[in-house]
């Protein structure tokens, strides 16, 4: 049964398990594998379609490859994230938000950064959100480019105000993102939503990695936070070098390849 917001609530203290799928088949795979949650986020930008950085990143993108995940994952939750400046004010991520959940089938979406009164708009509109805070990297250059935020004192009282800020403000589940581990337990034990790391260290109430990071894919970025499962970059890469020498030498396609017909039928043509 597909998990709910009420759910994710009560899974405070728990073990969430979250991925990013950007297309039908990985979405498949994912739910497959049985985890909690899909989030179809704009790290697509980066990972699928080769720009730098998530801000070119259209909401149109976002609305159509959350639809793709959708119909890969029927039954798992899936949340959408809100890209850049799709929020900047209530209205633009009131209508963002209505894309996400009509046209994409989205059941939540997600916003970056310390959006209290838009957040709380969203919410008091029946829309649920959750929050990202840490390393948000629609605003990195703004944080000194992808380092790991609230190191110092003072950085570290703002992210744990601004995380009991965005709880009031009504979102069900918080992303903390390139986090010290002790700040991320201490702000996880403080909200009563339940917490997701991604470079938080284990004590967060769940997790979520990049599916690409996960795998592998395509495997030239080792981001410290990530643990590679499979080196499927490189499995990949062998199989397209073992296709091409096969049609280049005549080996591929086979007989067992082609269809056959009665050549009677070719004469005269």
């Amino acid at each position: 049964m597909k998990r709910s917001v009420k759910a994710f609530r009560e899974a405070k203290g728990g073990r969430i398990v979250m991925v990013t799928a950007y297309d039908y088949p990985t979405a498949r795979l994912a739910e497959a594998a049985g985890v909690d949650a899909i989030l179809v986020g704009d790290s697509l930008g980066n990972v699928v379609l080769g720009y730098e950085d998530t801000r070119p990143v259209t909401l149109d993108a976002i609305v159509h490859h959350a639809a793709a995940a959708r119909r890969g994952a029927r039954a798992t939750f899936l949340v959408a994230d809100l890209p850049y400046l799709a929020d900047a004010t209530l209205d633009r991520a009131l209508s963002a938000s209505e894309r996400l959940l009509k046209e994409a089938g989205a059941d939540a979406v997600k916003l970056e950064g310390p959006k209290v009164a838009v957040m709380r708009g969203l919410v008091e509109a029946g829309v649920p959100v959750m929050g990202h805070l840490g390393l948000t990297p629609q605003t990195a250059s703004q944080l000194g480019g992808y380092k790991v935020q609230g190191r110092d004192r003072e950085s570290a009282k703002r992210l744990l105000d601004d995380a009991l800020r965005l709880e009031d403000a009504g979102v069900f589940a918080l992303v903390l993102e390139m986090v010290p581990a002790p700040l991320a337990r201490v702000i996880t034990e403080r909200v009563r939503v339940p917490t997701i790391g991604i470079g938080a260290g284990a004590e967060t109430d769940g997790q979520v990695l990049v599916f690409h990071d996960l795998i592998g894919v395509p495997g030239d970025f080792r981001p410290r936070f990530a643990k590679r499962y499979l080196e499927a970059g490189e499995l990949i890469r062998a199989a397209l070098s073992a296709y091409a020498e096969d049609v280049r030498a005549g080996r591929f396609p086979a007989p067992e390849h082609a269809f056959e017909m009665d050549e009677g039928l070719l004469e005269g043509l």
